[in-house]
């Protein structure tokens, strides 16, 4: 199982790789982050979360649909906001 999921993971992340533009900005506007996608892995509960930065991806993380997903990535760019000030 773990094999399996290694797998998927990482074609997911060729997917994002090849058409960086193919993420979800929805979360990303919800939570006020400006640049934030999303895309799942096939047949997973997970999420990739990145931002497409010109010729480059910033790969967030890698979060299970069930995770309080707000809470994490809000306090994450919350506290990365406030130490750049």
């Amino acid at each position: 199982m773990a094999v399996r999921v290694v797998k998927t993971t990482n074609a997911a992340l060729d997917q994002i790789e090849l058409e960086p533009g193919i993420g979800s900005p929805e979360l990303g506007k919800r939570l006020g982050i400006p640049g934030l996608r999303t895309w799942q892995v096939a047949k997973s509960p997970l999420l990739w979360c990145y931002f497409e930065r010109g010729d480059r991806l910033d790969v967030v993380r890698l979060l299970g649909e069930r995770q309080d997903i707000a809470a994490i990535l809000g306090a994450e760019f919350t506290a990365s906001w406030c130490r750049a000030r």
